[in-house]
């Protein structure tokens, strides 16, 4: 199977910065899309950013001009750099990734990190 990892998270004062790390493991062939969730307390999970296997990039309109994601294709690993941070970014921060294997086409999930903004 495939086991993704996050790391990153923390307690950050409004308009600091962290950079969130999801390394995927496992049976892959290839990696697909990546992309980073959030959940705040209360909410359902929602859309932060996506990222293709080419380097395409799509973001929510709340984080635009703030929030970056990238990948290392040969590290199948995905980053997320949040800047600017404001207490509504506060939540349980996900990755997943879309993933050829023995098993066929798959989206694994990493087990979540937390971000708190407050001061």
């Amino acid at each position: 199977q495939v086991q993704l990892v996050e790391s990153g998270g923390g307690l950050v004062q409004p308009g600091g910065s962290l950079r969130l790390s999801c390394a995927a493991s496992g049976s892959i062939f290839v990696i697909t899309t990546m992309g980073w969730y959030r959940q705040a307390p209360g909410k359902e999970r929602d859309l932060v950013a996506t990222i293709t296997r080419g380097g395409n990039t799509n973001y929510t309109e709340s984080v635009k001009g703030r929030f970056t994601i990238s990948r290392d294709n040969a590290k199948n690993t995905v980053y997320l750099q949040l800047n600017s941070l404001v207490p509504e970014d506060t939540a349980v921060y996900y990755c997943n990734a879309g993933v050829y294997n023995a098993y066929g086409k798959n989206t694994y999930w990493g087990q979540g990190t937390q971000v708190t903004v407050s001061s």
